[in-house]
């Protein structure tokens, strides 16, 4: 690579790949203008197609069967059409319905995993489709067993025909995102707040597990100051390329995920102020061509600082796995970082404590102490706690190129982290299904329904109540504080005519003027409740 106008007194910088420009195989130019703006612009050739392997990894948990069930309604919603149910479809739908989802805790009819369901009562067959919330759901062979067993076991049923999908690849607000990420289902960060406590190890096996477990991935390096991810993962291609007519960029892959880094801009590590380097954290992300992921993990820099709340905010973070090791010290960063992911409502679903401990000579050794892992998890109530141990394939493995999991899928270290992916897996899907619901809208009692996230308390709202307290600056002037939206602007027969998740904080409503409300939930539970409604 050749550096030109690097000196301290241009402000531009320019670097170009030493083949010549007509080359097919990497051509990578790259502009900054350090003074003028915190973006940066990356134009390079067509990335060519990479074969997509991944390994299936297939985990077995209990499915409750319910011992008794109620018969479905008249017309149940199979495909994209509604049937109505005659005595067959009535026995099929009432068989499933007593499979239930152990993370749920509904069955699997009423959660919309039935699909097509097709019936030749005459010939005795039956086939339908579940499709489930994730490609990557650890007990999908046991859903599609009991699917077989309970319809099976119908006097005139003589051949059953389960097909299994996953849900496509998408936000609940997809919309309102950047392009780039408006195909991707969960986007989890993994946070220590502290350097040199494994977070990238962690990052990276975990990203390979999920796509083990059959689950479309993606990793983003956000730590422009020291990228981890050149040096962790091998990919045949190690620079990024751009679409020249999108004017977006290509990830890198490696065994079947896809791949961006500050790293493989060509770049190396960063020299640039705090609001840059956000600004080229926010391109990298932003303007990729992710595709349909079902999980993007994002190994995020230490600290709390300017780019960790860039991230939090141009980003709907699903979840976050926290990082830590045994020190005290570690334990106090790790908390900073905990009430920075509480503050922005983004729920921390896991801790690693890693380096806890080594085993030789028939004993179990702790160097570094005990109890910063599960000390977070008792102060916090973050609900999953997995300790790694001391290994040195674990570090050498990333050191190599080859993560861990990848090298010996069925070592102990690989044994943890699929523990760590089903935990993922199991609760981002929780977090969506409790995100999609947290605030509807009932027409039969023309009531608002509110039932906030990991809280039991449901409650009813009036639409004209939540209406007139509207805190935006069309409706209170931000400067005054004077209201302008009068109480009798809203008529007491409004009705919303959407509402839409935004992100694990707020909903976004719709009214028939055409006005887009933000109802943050902290406000929404201060309002004025519907007495008797239920």
């Amino acid at each position: 690579m050749k550096v030109v106008n690097a000196s301290s007194s241009s402000p531009h910088f320019s670097i170009y790949s030493s083949k010549p420009p007509h080359s097919t195989t990497t051509c990578f130019l790259a502009s900054m203008n350090v003074k003028s703006s915190p973006l940066f612009s990356i134009h390079f050739s067509l990335h060519s197609q990479r074969n997509q392997s991944l390994l299936l990894w297939n985990s077995h948990k209990r499915v409750i069967l319910k011992s008794s069930c109620s018969a479905k309604a008249a017309s149940v919603e199979v495909g994209n059409s509604s049937i109505s149910t005659g005595t067959a479809e009535d026995d099929v739908l009432k068989a499933l319905s007593q499979i239930i989802d152990p993370d749920f805790g509904t069955d699997i009819v009423t959660c919309g995993f039935v699909k097509d369901l097709q019936i030749n009562e005459a010939l005795g067959e039956v086939s339908f489709r579940l499709e489930l919330t994730t490609p990557a759901c650890p007990i999908k062979d046991v859903f599609e067993q009991k699917a077989n067993e309970v319809v099976a076991i119908l006097p005139w049923v003589k051949n059953v025909n389960v097909t299994m999908s996953a849900q496509p690849a998408k936000p609940l607000f997809a919309d309102q995102l950047p392009a780039g990420l408006q195909t991707i289902s969960n986007i989890v960060a993994v946070s220590s707040c502290k350097g040199g406590v494994g977070k990238s190890t962690v990052a990276v096996n975990l990203a390979y597990t999920l796509a083990d477990m059959g689950a479309r991935v993606g990793i983003f390096d956000a730590d422009v100051y020291g990228p981890s991810l050149p040096t962790m993962v091998s990919p045949e291609n190690r620079i990024l390329e751009m679409n020249p007519e999108k004017k977006t960029i290509i990830p890198t892959e490696y065994m079947g995920v896809k791949l961006v880094s500050f790293g493989f801009a060509g770049q190396g590590r960063a020299i640039m102020r705090g609001p840059m380097v956000s600004g080229v954290i926010n391109q990298l992300l932003t303007t990729t061509e992710w595709g349909e992921l079902d999980y993007l993990v994002i190994d995020m820099p230490p600290g709390t600082g300017d780019i960790q709340l860039t991230l939090c905010q141009i980003v709907p973070l699903t979840a976050a796995v926290i990082v830590t090791t045994p020190q005290k010290l570690s334990f106090i960063d790790v908390a900073k970082g905990v009430r920075m992911f509480s503050k922005l409502k983004v729920p921390c679903v896991a801790v690693v404590e890693n380096m806890c401990h080594f085993d030789a000579d028939g004993k179990r050794y702790y160097p570094f102490g005990r109890g910063s892992g599960s000390q977070v998890v008792q102060q916090f109530g973050i609900p999953h706690l997995f300790d790694l141990p001391i290994r040195p394939t674990l570090s050498a493995s990333g050191d190599s190129g080859m993560p861990e999991v990848v090298a010996d899928p069925q070592g102990d270290v690989s044994r943890i982290f699929q523990e760590l992916g089903v935990c993922v897996v199991q609760q981002c899907a929780k977090i969506r299904q409790q995100v999609s619901t947290a605030v509807t809208y009932d027409k039969s009692i023309k009531a608002i329904k509110v039932k906030v996230p990991d809280s039991d308390e449901e409650f009813f709202l009036h639409p004209a109540t939540v209406r007139r307290n509207d805190r935006s600056a069309q409706s209170v002037d931000e400067w005054s504080g004077e209201q302008k939206l009068q109480y009798t602007d809203v008529p007491e027969d409004i009705q919303p005519e959407e509402i839409r998740p935004m992100g694990n904080y707020a909903v976004s409503i719709t009214w028939p003027d055409g006005f887009s409300q933000i109802a943050p939930y902290d406000q929404l539970q201060t309002l004025e409740r519907l007495v008797g409604v239920s």
